[in-house]
């Protein structure tokens, strides 16, 4: 009887143990093999992309997003983004709708203007625009996203882009400051974009891009 008890006990105390036990977090994957873009691929006819040592570079004259073959749901991904001197613009696409010669959907801003500063904002490219984080137009909107983004964004040196997807959850961070974190519904899956807004002669350059699927 008393060999039955003890057996009880362990179980008891093992199961406990198992409960309280986390769960294991993800491993990142790397999305940049270092020699060359297998697992991604340009949707359009126009643009060129290559890889530059540790580097993926964006050029073209005009407008063309790269896109991962994979689509992702729930995810934390994690990408370096240095943009080039002069006029420049470029996004993070994630959850992205794909179609030859177009890309639409949720991008995080990376916002070259020296003065409008909307690095880390939420956009929906061909869609809904400045929906939310800020809202275009929106004056209270705009200063409440300034205030969050603060001087997160470096202009002229490399910013790493955090952006997590959980549900309808959306959350952009730059460089550890939490630029946008809102519910939307719009889409729940779809590819990551790197974007070269089309200034003619502009590379952009990216690095280090990783994703932890949740």
């Amino acid at each position: 009887m008393k060999n039955l008890v003890r057996s009880l006990v362990s179980l008891a105390l093992l199961g406990s143990a198992l409960v309280a036990a986390p769960a294991a977090q993800p491993a990142w994957k790397a999305l940049f093999n270092g020699k060359n873009l297998d697992g991604w691929r340009n949707p359009y006819t126009w643009g060129e992309s290559k890889v530059v040592g540790d580097e993926v570079h964006l050029i073209a004259d005009k407008k063309f997003f790269l896109v991962t073959e994979k689509s992702y749901s729930d995810f934390v991904f994690e990408v370096e983004i240095l943009l080039p001197a002069g006029k420049a613009n470029s996004g993070v696409m994630f959850r992205a709708q794909v179609q030859p010669n177009k890309v639409t959907g949720y991008q995080a801003e990376v916002d070259g203007d020296p003065v409008r500063l909307w690095s880390g904002g939420l956009y929906d490219e061909g869609r809904r625009m400045w929906f939310a984080s800020p809202i275009k137009g929106d004056a209270a909107s705009e200063k409440a996203f300034r205030d969050r983004a603060g001087s997160s964004f470096k202009r002229d040196g490399w910013n790493t882009y955090r952006i997590t997807c959980q549900g309808q959850s959306l959350k952009i961070e730059v460089n550890g400051v939490v630029t946008t974190d809102i519910k939307d519904s719009m889409d729940a899956s779809g590819p990551i974009g790197l974007q070269h807004h089309g200034e003619k002669g502009q590379t952009y350059k990216f690095r280090n891009a990783r994703i932890r699927e949740l």
